[in-house]
């Protein structure tokens, strides 16, 4: 195969310290009952309480490279991704269990397949990403390891795929990135705090990437054999 595999992810970090975790104690303070805690401290909550959850995820770098990508995952860490740009009808999925990654360039049942480690040259991309370090809990985790590092800001109430929204704005220090991002822009739906669109920046201030993951369901039933084909 000649083409290298895109996969979103953000690093998982170490949870954020306790200066983040305040943070909610502070907002209920200013802003009263409506933020009863820290956003970003309720999004680590619900990811915790689901099971599953699959999106289309949209992403677009900062160069104008755009990928579709339908995302599905199972706790422990199942994914399955089926590329619809580029690579239309590729399909990966991951087991957390064997720590393997197995691909079909040309949809599942369809040859060549392909098994390999996750850390494979073939699975990233020029930023390194990884399909086992794809999920949302990685995303939270980069969050929080930011945040202990930096500072958040309410961004305010919004929409996002006609969804209601909360964001917030995590910004590191002067000089501080986690996984090559200074700031994060993120944007929880108000009834389950998934996350439904990000924007990563880097130092300098420039944008590394937006991800759209306006049609997320949470909790939903998979097929048998869905990550097991």
């Amino acid at each position: 195969m000649t083409h290298r595999i895109w996969q979103w992810n953000l690093y998982r970090n170490p949870l954020g310290k306790d200066k983040c975790l305040r943070w909610g104690t502070i907002v209920l303070v200013l802003i009263g009952a409506e933020a009863m805690a820290d956003p970003l401290v309720e999004a680590q909550t619900r990811f915790r309480e689901l099971s599953t959850y699959q999106v289309t995820l949209r992403s677009e770098s900062g160069d104008g490279e755009q990928q579709v990508i339908r995302y599905s995952y199972r706790k422990p860490g199942w994914v399955r991704m089926e590329f619809i740009q580029p690579y239309r009808g590729m399909v990966l999925i991951y087991d957390p269990v064997a720590r393997r990654v197995r691909v079909w360039p040309f949809g599942v049942k369809h040859v060549p397949s392909l098994t390999l480690a996750p850390d494979n040259p073939l699975l990233g991309n020029r930023r390194g990403h990884r399909v086992d370090r794809s999920d949302v809990g990685a995303l939270i985790a980069n969050l929080s390891a930011l945040c202990a590092q930096g500072k958040m800001l309410l961004l305010g109430d919004t929409e996002v795929g006609g969804r209601p929204v909360t964001g917030f704005a995590v910004t590191g220090k002067s000089g501080v990135s986690v996984a090559g991002v200074h700031r994060y822009d993120v944007w929880l739906a108000q009834d389950n705090r998934f996350p439904l669109k990000v924007e990563s920046f880097g130092t300098d201030g420039s944008r590394i990437e937006t991800v759209d993951m306006a049609d997320a369901q949470t909790d939903i039933h998979f097929p048998d054999q869905f990550f097991t084909p």
